[in-house]
């Protein structure tokens, strides 16, 4: 519990230093849902399809705080209208797992509730949000992009707060070499992480749910 109040700690210094100087915002506490997605691209994280992205990118766009809806510590979704949600996996992390049932997370990361209680506390005072998107999608359809929070990439907060993997080293910079040798420059000053790597977890807990499937032990509901 003594290493759950450190990180805790810090996770409020980091948000302190993102909010300094910032006016109230709301965060989305519920917004419209769409059918689930899935949430990693693959067992290590999210790749580069191939396919285009459609909306404008390599450039920052800003987005209502308001529109910012919480998936986990690693992923968002931006409501631009009622019917027109675009879900975002940020680049450079990989956040510890929460529960998610329908793609055999079965039970949490350790850490993947204070990974999203992170971010969600993060966005929530935003005053200004931009997304830089990737030319591609990842091979679920989903935008491959970088936020800023109040003018800070969110990537290297939550590095810098070890909370997340950074993923620079294995799937590259995706195109923004600036933004991705700031994420590698954070983890190495976070050092050593507390938590199992977040592709080895879910490659883990397929052969879990697996097994508790076969035996009729997979849980209904989340």
């Amino acid at each position: 519990m003594g290493d759950r109040h450190l990180w805790s700690r810090m996770c409020i210094v980091t948000l302190a230093v993102v909010t300094a100087g910032s006016g109230p915002a709301t965060a989305r506490a519920s917004a419209p849902q769409a059918p689930a997605t899935v949430r990693q691209a693959s067992a290590d994280g999210a790749l580069p399809s191939g396919k285009a992205q459609p909306r404008k990118h390599t450039v920052r766009v800003s987005v209502d705080p308001q529109q910012i809806e919480i998936d986990d510590g690693d992923t968002v979704f931006i409501h631009w209208t009622a019917t027109n949600r675009e879900d975002v996996r940020i680049l450079a992390i990989d956040c510890p797992e929460t529960q998610h049932l329908p793609h055999n997370i079965p039970f949490a990361q350790p850490f993947g509730e204070e990974a999203r209680g992170f971010a969600s506390g993060v966005f929530a005072t935003a005053t200004t949000i931009e997304l830089l998107r990737a030319p591609t999608l990842d091979p679920y359809g989903r935008t491959l992009g970088y936020l800023f929070v109040n003018g800070k990439n969110y990537s290297v907060l939550i590095v810098a707060a070890r909370l997340a993997e950074e993923s620079v080293t294995h799937y590259g910079d995706n195109g923004f070499p600036q933004e991705a040798a700031a994420v590698l420059k954070a983890a190495r000053a976070a050092g050593p992480l507390p938590f199992e790597s977040p592709a080895a977890y879910r490659l883990r807990m397929r052969g879990v749910s697996d097994w508790m499937k076969a035996h009729g032990a997979y849980p209904l509901t989340q």
